[in-house]
């Protein structure tokens, strides 16, 4: 494939964008090259600069469920446009999404919206160290909650040492309040409890990780962490930016069966739009401002562009469920065909998969955190995708991002890609 344009718009991009890119993974530093710029996207294919028309397997990181520009989403964005794009003012729109979404999800009663999963997850955090009056959290490695300081945060020198900044700009200070543990190892967690006993405000996690790939927690694992925060008075924090609404009506609280005390969500629940909320129980809202002293606010908050695309989006999958079960199934097909090729092919492999996410990592040992995730052999990946990336596969450009599947890919689409990698040369 020709990619002259995209590699003259990064070129030019360069020189008034830090790297060309507005977030750092589309800059293709993980794989070599330049990126891609696309220029349109309709179903479950992206069209790009130099026309080339590709097979999407990241939906926008996660978002497009029911696949690019899907209609009853646009048509929606469309007409509310026509009313304004912005008001800074309460809309009945807002309440009308909060409802049909609390309504989906299990052990919610309140929501908020803001514009990112980064600032829902930053909010979250807050909100449950003003409820609590406790300072510390623990995160996992390899999971990402957004770029907000508290989670930028890498392992120290043992495992109840306090964590360190692992990037400029976050100071010492924000970092001894966020512990690092490794996630699927509920005695490390056990043991940073025990050594920060009444400090903890909350654990966050994603319950079904995709940003070391898509790592599956064990049942141990999960109904441990809900334990200790039960009995240690822990408010625990389901990060569902991802796995909200995507792998069933009320994301990873209904599949895992595991009541969190706060979710955030962001990606689907705007239908494409830059959207994000947290959600909980009444008595953990009502800590928020206005009604309560833990201060959140934001001018685009609830926007009506990105609560019209989310309502219309909700609406769908609301009214037919059975979407979660077809998506599903083409991800196991998908799983089945590319473990079967690169098994002829002698390719060490493991294949992660979760309702309608799902990972390829080349590595001999089972992937079940970052440190696994992280053996994985980058030079077969960056041939994996650049390969598959000729064929006309786009699959996210990084060994450590899980891929989404959108419901408009085919049967035939699916057959092309694995066919794909039977053809490339790894």
């Amino acid at each position: 494939m020709i990619y002259q344009r995209s590699s003259a718009l990064f070129a030019e991009a360069k020189k008034y964008i830090p790297g060309g890119v507005n977030s750092p993974v589309r800059a293709f530093k993980a794989v070599g090259g330049d990126p891609i710029f696309v220029k349109k996207a309709k179903g479950a294919y992206l069209y790009d600069e130099d026309g080339n028309k590709l097979i999407d397997y990241i939906a926008s990181w996660g978002p497009l469920i029911l696949g690019h520009a899907y209609d009853p989403v646009i048509n929606a964005v469309v007409e509310k446009a026509k009313n304004g794009t912005s008001f800074g003012m309460p809309t009945e729109i807002e309440t009308e999404l909060a409802k049909l979404a609390i309504s989906m999800v299990p052990n919610m009663d309140k929501i908020r919206f803001v514009n990112s999963g980064t600032e829902a997850c930053m909010s979250a955090v807050r909100l449950a160290r003003g409820y609590t009056g406790k300072d510390k959290i623990i995160k996992f490695a390899g999971c990402y909650h957004g770029h907000s300081d508290s989670f930028l945060i890498q392992a120290g020198s043992g495992a109840v040492t306090f964590g360190s900044p692992n990037s400029p700009g976050v100071t010492q200070g924000t970092a001894k309040d966020t512990l690092l543990a490794e996630y699927n190892d509920l005695d490390g967690v056990k043991e940073l409890v025990k050594a920060n006993k009444g400090e903890l405000a909350a654990i966050i996690i994603e319950p079904i990780a995709g940003n070391m790939g898509c790592i599956i927690p064990t049942d141990i694992f999960m109904n441990g962490l809900r334990e200790i925060c039960t009995q240690e008075g822990i408010l625990l924090i389901f990060d569902e930016v991802m796995t909200g609404f995507r792998l069933a009506k009320g994301g990873a609280q209904e599949v895992l069966n595991i009541k969190a005390d706060i979710v955030t969500y962001g990606k689907v629940i705007g239908g494409g739009l830059p959207v994000g909320a947290f959600a909980s129980r009444t008595e953990i809202m009502d800590y928020l401002a206005p009604d309560g002293p833990v201060y959140q606010a934001g001018t685009l908050s609830g926007n009506p562009l990105a609560m019209s695309a989310g309502l219309a989006m909700l609406t769908e999958l609301n009214n037919n469920p059975e979407v979660f079960k077809s998506l599903a199934d083409k991800t196991e097909y998908l799983h089945k065909g590319i473990a079967e090729v690169l098994t002829q092919k002698g390719i060490a492999h493991q294949i992660n998969k979760y309702g309608s996410m799902i990972s390829v990592h080349f590595t001999n040992e089972p992937v079940v955190d970052f440190a696994s995730s992280a053996k994985g052999n980058n030079e077969t990946f960056k041939k994996y995708f650049h390969g598959m990336l000729a064929k006309g596969i786009y699959l996210p450009p990084s060994a450590f991002e899980s891929y989404f599947l959108n419901d408009a890919i085919s049967y035939e689409d699916l057959d092309a890609t694995i066919n794909a990698v039977k053809e490339i040369d790894l």
